[in-house]
């Protein structure tokens, strides 16, 4: 699954973190005195706003990407003369590619956020009439975001023409793998359907969660200090009254209570998505085989199939159903918990429209980015499924025995 794509898997994630953290440190110890030695940084701060989609060409902002592409460079060279590559140019060159793409939509929903305040204090002032509002002023509000917008939607939806040959150049690695070792492979329950449909399904979850994934660890690093800021604005919480840091603590203590509410909720599913597999695949493998013998696919046979595919699926209804009862439950409870969370700002007037309205949006941003495995728990799910039905070719391919799963469900008898 990864050997066919990345160039030596484990020390290649292994040296991908170290990089990344080494990366990170020089940025944040050295960057700026680099960029002004190289006379890229100007000697005094920009005067750019940095809720506007100017900030996104600024000498900082140009100085960040040179940065990057160096770190990006310096790497892809060393694998690439280290240990060459087949698909080295897609699985380190495009990664870092979408990596960067979701560190400026991250910025783009920072510099979102920025302009919350403003805007929103100036309708409050429009309101109230606590100060003059012109029409000019309120629409030049509505072009900076619509500027800002257009950028994350143009840029995104780019990124996703890109993701989409990412996603098939991953797939045909594993294709050209397995059936590389095929002889050794069509034994196995389903083998044509593994290479045919799994590689595809396995090389689209593992993008949308890494990328997932990838954007929750940005969105934290760009917001939490944010959060950390509003915190001195919300010392109360609700019931519990004055915490340190009170709207960090109420983002951790939710997603951690979701996370694990949810976990304990679907922990069955993972076996059952993947005895699913194995049932329709022994259905529809005795089908083929009764295309071209009469003697297979008799109705007794297919019948005894047959059941075995709607049993394992109405344990996987019933399973599902509490667990979405519990999972929308707490989802549509998430859309109002930072208004609950804000109760005793609000009461004793410590906001006004603007700052309560970026509250929102950052404790929102924060609690997703800390939930991450709740909102993917049902595609994690369904990763985990693939990736036992592909861990099979890996053993035989290395000759391993395989899982015990593997052998819960015989090849019937012709009659």
């Amino acid at each position: 699954m990864f050997v066919s794509f990345f160039p030596q898997p484990r020390l290649f994630f292994w040296s991908v973190l170290a990089w990344t953290l080494f990366a990170v440190a020089l940025w944040y110890r050295f960057g700026s005195a680099i960029g002004l030695t190289l006379g890229i940084l100007p000697a005094s701060p920009e005067a750019v706003d940095p809720a506007t989609i100017s900030i996104f060409w600024s000498r900082a902002f140009i100085w960040f990407y040179i940065y990057f592409s160096a770190m990006v460079a310096a790497f892809a060279a060393f694998w690439m003369i280290y240990a060459p590559h087949r698909w080295a140019r897609w699985s380190i060159l495009g990664s870092a590619l979408i990596i960067f793409v979701i560190y400026f939509q991250v910025q783009v929903s920072v510099a979102i956020n920025k302009w919350y305040g403003p805007f929103f204090d100036l309708i409050q002032a429009g309101l109230a009439k606590t100060a003059p509002v012109t029409a000019a002023q309120y629409i030049e509000g509505l072009g900076g975001f619509l500027k800002l917008a257009f950028a994350y939607v143009v840029i995104g939806t780019l990124t996703q023409f890109f993701a989409s040959h990412y996603i098939f150049r991953w797939r045909t690695a594993m294709n050209d793998y397995y059936v590389s070792h095929w002889p050794t492979l069509r034994k196995i329950e389903g083998a044509a359907q593994r290479v045919q449909e799994d590689t595809m399904r396995f090389s689209q979850t593992m993008e949308s969660l890494g990328v997932n994934l990838i954007d929750s660890v940005m969105t934290l690093i760009a917001f939490l200090p944010i959060l950390m800021q509003f915190s001195t604005l919300v010392t109360e919480l609700p019931v519990v009254g004055a915490v340190p840091h009170a709207l960090v603590v109420a983002a951790i203590l939710w997603s951690v209570f979701g996370t694990t509410f949810l976990a304990l909720l679907g922990i069955k599913l993972p076996g059952l998505y993947f005895r699913n597999q194995r049932v329709e695949a022994a259905y529809r493998k005795e089908l083929v085989f009764g295309e071209d013998h009469a003697e297979r696919a008799q109705p007794p046979t297919l019948a005894e199939l047959f059941r075995a595919v709607r049993t394992n699926y109405f344990r996987l209804y019933l399973h599902y159903c509490y667990f979405n009862v519990g999972r929308i439950l707490y989802l549509q409870t998430d859309n109002i918990f930072g208004y609950f969370v804000l109760i005793p700002s609000i009461v004793a007037g410590k906001l006004t429209l603007g700052p309560m309205q970026q509250i929102l949006n950052v404790f929102s941003q924060v609690s997703q980015s800390f939930q991450y495995l709740v909102r993917a728990w049902t595609t994690i799910v369904e990763l985990q499924s693939i990736y036992k039905r592909l861990r099979t070719f890996e053993a035989a391919i290395g000759g391993e025995e395989l899982a015990p799963i593997e052998h819960e469900v015989p090849a019937p008898q012709a009659p």
